[in-house]
């Protein structure tokens, strides 16, 4: 059900398909008729790896401060989407759990799920796509290829282990060893019952 040798290949080969030949962000396909883990951690990835571009957008040194709040709003509702999709990534495990008696309620409890691990492994397949990108950079001053190929190798052996702790994780929650819940995300900033920045503004629109 779950292999982070399956996820990081996932991740590389999306991230690779998204950009193309001018290194801009590709559309994305719609989302598939039924939902699965596969489906769920590509629709995770894909929110990063729009928080990564539009991010870029805002410390682009021409924008103007109306582009720069325009960007500021769009990664607050891209990362409303992030965290929601490593929500449903642990629901839609913990359903598959479930009939197999798992996870077991006796067993300890681990502090991170797997939804949010997969999250961590989607920007480091970022990081490692964009920090290779860098160390093979045309006409890039002396000493930056060098100076990423030793950051690529530091964040290739953070998702490698980052990866086996992934594995490990859910084959100790196999065994009825290790346990996990779904933790809500539970954020305020996008809810305009919860914010007074909104609430409190005469302008914003009525909470439903």
């Amino acid at each position: 059900m779950l292999s982070a040798q399956t996820i990081l290949a996932l991740h590389d080969r999306l991230t690779l398909a998204w950009h193309d030949a001018s290194g801009q962000p590709a559309p994305l396909p719609g989302p598939p008729a039924e939902p699965n883990l596969l489906a769920l951690v590509s629709l995770q990835h894909r929110a990063n790896f729009d928080l990564w571009h539009i991010e870029d957008e805002a410390r682009a040194p021409g924008a103007t401060d109306a582009q720069v709040a325009a960007v500021k709003r769009r990664i607050d509702s891209t990362n409303q989407q992030r965290n929601d999709l490593a929500e449903q990534i642990d629901r839609f495990l913990l359903a598959w759990l479930q009939p197999r008696s798992l996870p077991n309620p006796a067993a300890p409890l681990h502090s991170e799920t797997p939804g949010l691990i997969l999250d961590r492994l989607s920007i480091l397949a970022l990081k490692i796509f964009h920090t290779r990108e860098e160390s093979e950079r045309p006409g890039a001053p002396a000493g930056h290829a060098q100076r990423n190929r030793n950051r690529l190798a530091i964040l290739l052996e953070q998702r490698s282990d980052l990866a086996l702790c992934l594995d490990a994780l859910w084959a100790e929650v196999l065994a009825g060893s290790r346990r996990f819940k779904l933790y809500r995300q539970l954020k305020m900033y996008n809810d305009p019952s919860l914010n007074p920045a909104i609430y409190g503004d005469p302008a914003a629109p009525p909470s439903r």
